[in-house]
């Protein structure tokens, strides 16, 4: 089933990619692995590099963490070729989404909190026949027995049975707050975006995101999912670690770092925009290391 929900990503480049991260910190080592990556591949490709901001949950911002953002996509030599879009202020096209996956009876509310669902995070149909009101209550998209699988470019065949290894899963909580799933899914198709590189954490993700963007319509897109860069402490370098803020002075030694841990080939030290214009002609998927985490420690 498909739904005639909003109209077209763009006709635009072969190779549409993105860098979209969530301002609940300051970016750090971890970011920028992504950026770069995801700026080497799009333009080894002539293709087109944007940037969105995935702010949608308001209550987890970082005070100035979307100012630093925007200094370290410019200090770091990062041209978008669009303007930087706000999650926040496009809340209204996710509600239209939702109001449209309503209408198909393909979406219900839910009354479940955390502490009702204890430790079990597959969830088991509990609120899907009891047709509760939705104001109010977090809304869940109705998930098929179906297996989907995808090859993603470092990582290889990955699937998952949704309705037993995922579960319904929410699209709106009850707090109001429009989840990453729908967001990403809407934008990523309104954007053009054709190619996805992102961390490994977000792997899992992926089925979620093309049974929901199947749903609406919206084509496939491709995938690579890079390793993680891990503190001393075995820990994903993450703002909830306390992973230190990018030091936009210190931009050419850091970019350096970050070409270095994605095993390309080294360039010179200069300015950003240098680097990053050697580092796009060397770009090589097959030198990234095909496995879930980097060696070595990072802060």
């Amino acid at each position: 089933m498909t739904l005639p929900l909003l109209k077209g990503g763009k006709d635009a480049a072969n190779y549409v990619g993105r860098f979209a991260p969530s301002p609940t910190g300051p970016l750090h080592f971890g970011s920028l692995l992504t950026a770069v990556a995801t700026y080497c591949d799009a333009r080894s490709h002539n293709g087109r590099w944007l940037v969105r901001i995935e702010d949608t949950d308001i209550p987890r911002i970082y005070p100035g963490s979307e100012a630093h953002i925007l200094r370290c996509i410019d200090a770091f030599g990062f041209i978008p070729d669009e303007e930087i879009i706000f999650q926040k202020d496009r809340l209204d096209l996710y509600e239209n989404v939702l109001a449209e996956l309503q209408a198909q009876d393909l979406v219900y509310a839910c009354q479940c909190t955390r502490k009702m669902l204890g430790s079990n995070h597959i969830y088991q149909d509990n609120c899907r026949n009891l047709q509760l009101p939705f104001a109010n209550q977090a809304i869940r998209l109705k998930v098929a027995d179906v297996e989907i699988c995808f090859t993603d470019r470092l990582q290889g065949q990955h699937c998952s049975a949704l309705k037993r290894d995922l579960g319904d899963f929410v699209l709106k909580r009850r707090d109001g707050i429009i989840n990453y799933q729908l967001a990403v899914v809407v934008d990523d198709y309104l954007q053009g975006v054709t190619h996805v590189v992102r961390g490994a954490d977000l792997l899992d993700n992926t089925e979620r995101q093309i049974y929901l963007g199947a749903l609406l319509g919206y084509p496939r897109l491709d995938y690579m999912h890079l390793p993680l860069a891990m503190n001393d402490q075995g820990q994903k370098l993450s703002k909830q670690n306390l992973a230190q803020a990018l030091d936009i002075n210190q931009a050419p030694q850091l970019l350096q770092q970050a070409i270095h841990a994605l095993q390309q080939p080294k360039v010179d030290t200069d300015h950003p925009e240098i680097m990053l214009a050697q580092a796009i002609e060397q770009w090589d998927v097959s030198r990234i290391p095909h496995q879930i985490e980097l060696q070595g420690h990072y802060l």
